[in-house]
Formats: C-alpha cells, sequence, structure tokens
C-alpha cells in the first residue's frame, strides 16, 4: 500500500490570504528608503509605521506587519488607514483566531460606516463573513464592491473562493477567470485555478501552476504543486527536475517533500528501490518525524526482502503516527 502526499492550501485559508493585498492605502514610493532607521528616530510617527507595516503586509509578513499596525492603532485609533492595517493582519494571517476575526469584523463595520464605498473594507468585511460561513452576507458585501467598482479583482477573488466553500466549482473557476480578466498578472487566481483543476485530475492544473510559478518564481507552495501536478500526469522528468530544485532550497519542509517525492518516483514509476531508499533516507534526515517516508522506506525493505529494517520503519511511522493504519497492516502481514 502506496503511500503519496501533497499539500494544499486550505479552503478557509484561500479565502483570506490574499484579499487586500496591493491596495494598501499607504503607498510604497520607488526609491526606497531606510524605514527602521526612521522610525528609529520618530517612533510615534503613525504614517511612518503604515508605511512599512504595509510593506510588510503586501509582502505576507504578517507578523512584522501586526507590530507596526498595532502600534499606529493604538497611538491613532481614530486613524483610518491605522485602523485598516490593523483590520487586514488580522483577518489575513494563518494564525488568526475566531476573536481575530471578530475584532477585524467590527473594525470593517466602523471603516464602511465612515466611508461606505471603501471597497477595500467591504471586501474585507465580506470575508469575515465568508470565514464564519455567512454566505448571504459574504456575497451581499462583495456585490456591494462590485457595483462601487464592477472591475475591483479581489471581489472576484473572494467570490471564487466563497463558491469552492459552497462546492460550486463551476462558478469558482468563473470567478476566478475573471479576477484574471481584470489583472493577468495575479498569481493568485492562477494558483487557485491550478487547485481546482488538480483537485478533478484535469491536467489543465498544469498550465495554470506554470503561469502562477512564471509570475512568482519565489514562492515555494507553486513549485511544490507544479512538481506534483506534472508526477500526477505522468510528466516525470520535469517534476522531477523541480524536485529537484526544492531539494536544494532552504526551507526545510521543501527539502523533505522533494526529497520524499523523488524516492517516490524511484520506487513506485521506475522500480529502482535502492535509488529510493536513499531518497527517502536523506528526506528523514531534514524531517525525521515524517511518516510517510518511514512507510515508503518500509515498503522498500520489504521488497529487497529486509523483514527487520521493514518492522522498524513501519514502527517508526506508528511511534509518529499510531493511527497510521498503512503501516500497521504491512507490519502485521510482516509478522
Amino acid at each position: 500500500m502506496r503511500v503519496i502526499i501533497q499539500t494544499v492550501l486550505a479552503v478557509f485559508l484561500a479565502v483570506f490570504s490574499f484579499v487586500g493585498c496591493s491596495d494598501s492605502p499607504v503607498k510604497s514610493i520607488e526609491k526606497p528608503r531606510d524605514l527602521n532607521r526612521l522610525i528609529a528616530q520618530f517612533p510615534d510617527s503613525v504614517a511612518l509605521l503604515l508605511e512599512r507595516g504595509n510593506l510588510e503586509f503586501d509582502r505576507y509578513g504578517y507578523d512584522e506587519a501586526m507590530r507596526d499596525a498595532a502600534k499606529a492603532f493604538r497611538i491613532d485609533s481614530n486613524n483610518l488607514e491605522s485602523r485598516m492595517l490593523f483590520a487586514e493582519v488580522l483577518n489575513n494571517r494563518e494564525t488568526r483566531t475566531f476573536q481575530d476575526v471578530i475584532t477585524a469584523q467590527h473594525n470593517y463595520k466602523t471603516i464602511v460606516k465612515a466611508q461606505p464605498k471603501n471597497i477595500r473594507a467591504l471586501i474585507g468585511l465580506a470575508a469575515t463573513y465568508s470565514y464564519q460561513q455567512d454566505f448571504e452576507k459574504t456575497f451581499q458585501y462583495v456585490n456591494e464592491a462590485l457595483r462601487i467598482n464592477p472591475k475591483y479583482r479581489n471581489a472576484y477573488v473572494l467570490k471564487g473562493t466563497t463558491y469552492r466553500q459552497i462546492g460550486n466549482m463551476d462558478l469558482a473557476k468563473s470567478s476566478y477567470q475573471t479576477a484574471i480578466q481584470q489583472d493577468p498578472s495575479f498569481f493568485e487566481a492562477y494558483f487557485f485555478l491550478g487547485q481546482i483543476y488538480q483537485s478533478e485530475n484535469n491536467p489543465l492544473c498544469i498550465e495554470y501552476f506554470t503561469t502562477a510559478l512564471e509570475l512568482k518564481p519565489a514562492y515555494h507552495e507553486i513549485k511544490y504543486q507544479l512538481a506534483f501536478s506534472k508526477q500526477l500526469h505522468n510528466q516525470l522528468d520535469g517534476a522531477v527536475a523541480l524536485y529537484k530544485e526544492m531539494a536544494a532550497d532552504t526551507i526545510d519542509f521543501y527539502i523533505n517533500r522533494g526529497l520524499f517525492h523523488q524516492g517516490y518516483i524511484k520506487q513506485f514509476e521506475l522500480n529502482d528501490i535502492d535509488s529510493a531508499v536513499f531518497y527517502y533516507r536523506s528526506a528523514l534526515k531534514t524531517e525525521p518525524r515524517h511518516v510517510e517516508s518511514w512507510h515508503n522506506l518500509g515498503l522498500c525493505y520489504k521488497e529487497q526482502g529486509n523483514k527487520t529494517k521493514a518492522l522498524q520503519s513501519f514502527a517508526k511511522a506508528l511511534q509518529y503516527n499510531p493511527e497510521f493504519n498503512l503501516s500497521r497492516e504491512e507490519a502485521e502481514s510482516l509478522r
């Protein structure tokens, strides 16, 4: 019983991860300046805190953005730009809690009350309702934003993600395509379309992930999804080339996955068991608790007739995940 893994961004994460980015009310200037030095000189400057916070927010540095957003908000809670950044960070960071979303929702409502045509706040507010699975209100605020600006890209992104949550993939695809029409360089929409087509086992996912990676070559998750899609659709040379790039990376998660998938291809596609063992063991040096590597390593040892090492590998998989029944069944079959 083979094990293959992949990583797909959670739907709830997709709802928020890109809403509001590139729409910061404080625009970055063409010539970079030393904001850290300036803020050290003027630590209570709301304008400087917002400028740095929005720069961090735009590159998904939510922890750093929160530092500046919270301070700017404490200094001047009546400043709507401070309130906006604070709400956006709360609403987008991966570690957000239900209470964070409630707080963000309250702040978005305050902004909308003062600025009824603030479409960024309307979409942020809609996203909080999407998180709460109140889809009627989600679409209410999305459509309100689109009445103000029918070409507002992020409205279509949130529409697409909400349709994914309720299972209407045709409308999700249509919404993401519309987002691309508004902004052909918006890599996230290509990424989301790639995810949908990948889940449908449609080779179109390769096309969308490829475009997303061309637009955002430094985004590790896109490279992983593209490699995995190529593996699924028997473009093994292309998949291996990307997995090799991942294995030479600096992030342990992607190093591990790059090595694991090379082992998988060697084992199950090329029947090169010795090479598969090498890759699985290399993957485990990076992440010793990776259950799937232990399991497939056990299968390799079983194939080689090394019952002792096979049992040890299955035992390791079960040590790190006692509910991993595939290893339990394999171990029982050897005893």
